[in-house]
Order: structure tokens, then C-alpha cells, then sequence
């Protein structure tokens, strides 16, 4: 798993469209208490995924720094963009760790979802992938 962190920032386009090319997820992340990095996602990060990721690629928003006060960008807009694009939602405070794991762990899930959908369980290079339902009702064949 690569985790570029390119915090917002405009001068990283050529690199990001080379990270966006073999992706199999992406986490459009914005501050809360900044209504610019907020609109960012739709005027510029949407775009360059939607033009340089492939067609399965699975999307998260997370709306960060929950634990500051003064917020410009409610929750429920948060989750009205997340909706519109077809993105799941979370609201994260890195500093306090709140619901930064879980956020991670949906967006794994929901990569494996779509892996396991598109190949019928078997990821590339022939590695099967089963749900722990499945390996608890085969028998092991060690020890």
C-alpha cells in the first residue's frame, strides 16, 4: 500500500497522475475548518482522479482536524459530497486518532470488494482471496 501525502498542494499534479494510474483507492481528505481545501476536492482532486484513474478505483472522503474548533464545513456537507460522488464519508481528528483506522480499514475492504467482484476471488498473480467465513470451514493441513 502506498500513502503519498501530497497535502493539497497544486505543484504536485505530474506526480500525482503517475500514483493515480495504478491505484486501486483513494482518500480525498480536507480540513474542516477551510472551506478552500474543502471546494479543492471537487475543483481540482476529482477531476484528476475521475482523468488519470482507472474506472474501478474505489474513493473516499475524509473530512479532517475535527478536534479544532471553529469549523467552516459541516458534517452534513461532508456527507452531501461524499453522496453526490459516490464516495463513503468519515470525519477524522489525526491528533486525537478518531476514526483514522476505521477509514483506512473501509477503504481496504472496499479495494478487496472490488478485486474479489472483478476476478471472481482470485487476485492477480493467481492469489486466491477468501473471507475468514471460508478458511474457518477448511480443514488446515498443518500440525
Amino acid at each position: 500500500m502506498s500513502d503519498p501525502d501530497l497535502a493539497g498542494q497544486e505543484k504536485f499534479k505530474t506526480i500525482t497522475q503517475t500514483f493515480y494510474k495504478g491505484a486501486s483507492g483513494v482518500i480525498f481528505t480536507y480540513d474542516v475548518n477551510s472551506k478552500e481545501s474543502f471546494q479543492q476536492i471537487t475543483k481540482f482532486w476529482m477531476p484528476q482522479v475521475h482523468t488519470h484513474g482507472g474506472e474501478n478505483v474505489r474513493k473516499m472522503l475524509i473530512g479532517n482536524k475535527t478536534d479544532v474548533p471553529n469549523r467552516v464545513v459541516t458534517e452534513q456537507e461532508g456527507k452531501e459530497l461524499a453522496e453526490r460522488c459516490g464516495m463513503k464519508f468519515f470525519e477524522t481528528s489525526a491528533l486525537e486518532d478518531v476514526n483514522v483506522t476505521e477509514a483506512f480499514y473501509e477503504l481496504v475492504k472496499d479495494i478487496k470488494v472490488t478485486i474479489l467482484d472483478k476476478s471472481n476471488g482470485e487476485a492477480s498473480g493467481g492469489i486466491k482471496l477468501t473471507t475468514q467465513e471460508n478458511n474457518r470451514n477448511q480443514q488446515s493441513s498443518c500440525c
